[in-house]
């Protein structure tokens, strides 16, 4: 058997991994790993002590267990956070809160790819029940069905989180893009009301001498006059489009 141990659990779904080989004989459990295991030192507890006199293949397995039960633990007090996570960003989610979420998505779909990988290891230890071998018998099955249930919780957490997270995400998305639309559709109707007044104040500004309009006597207020009428009308125009 190999599978991905536990040398240091941290929070926040950050793990110090260690890659565990174990060989199973009839009397005999042999393990490799370049650091020490939690699950293996766990053994040789007080807890644990009472599975040192069972076969290798159940060592084996409660060593399997006793790792799932950390990645359990550890999963639960994220879900904590996450929920808490979640309300905060929906009363005003901001650039600091995504780039933490998305940091949670990277995490988790690696562990999904462990879960993923524990998961075949245990379907295949459920078949090594059925197969009459000696190494592994009808005695040893509850606890092997009770290791790749807990396997197959933690990928579907994993899972779910990972899509927790995916729809923060998309949602954060979705509300900055609504936002900048709005401000862009509130710029587009400024420009709109702006750039006919620009046109009126081009013309009457020109150097001329001979400009017909520049003789009559309120010409100005009549301009003025006209120009507030014109964005009044332009206003109303976008209000009753909702452009406003």
């Amino acid at each position: 058997m190999l599978y991905r141990g536990i040398y240091q659990p941290e929070d926040d779904l950050l793990f110090e991994h260690l890659q565990i080989s174990m060989f199973v004989g009839i009397n005999i459990l042999i393990t490799i790993h370049a650091k020490d295991s939690m699950s293996i030192a766990h053994l040789f507890s007080a807890e644990g002590e009472k599975y040192l006199g069972k076969s290798p293949i159940t060592l084996a397995l409660r060593i399997f267990h006793y790792s799932c039960g950390i990645y359990l633990k550890k999963s639960f007090e994220f879900e904590d956070k996450l929920e808490s996570l979640e309300d905060q960003f929906q009363l005003g989610g901001d650039d600091k809160m995504m780039q933490e979420i998305t940091l949670y998505r990277s995490r988790l779909t690696k562990l999904k790819r462990t879960f993923s990988y524990h998961s075949n290891i245990g379907s295949e230890l459920k078949i090594l029940v059925t197969d009459d071998t000696t190494l592994i018998n009808q005695t040893e099955l509850h606890t092997v069905i009770d290791v790749h249930e807990r396997i197959e919780r933690l990928l579907s957490l994993s899972q779910m989180y990972y899509d927790i997270c995916s729809d923060l995400i998309n949602g954060y998305l979705s509300v900055t893009s609504h936002q900048l639309n709005a401000t862009m559709r509130l710029l587009t109707v400024i420009t709109a009301i702006f750039i006919p007044l620009g046109f009126l104040a081009g013309i009457y500004g020109m150097n001329f001498e001979h400009i017909p309009e520049l003789k009559v006597t309120y010409g100005y207020y009549y301009l003025l006059g006209f120009i507030a009428l014109m964005v009044t009308g332009l206003i109303i125009f976008f209000k009753k489009k909702r452009w406003l």
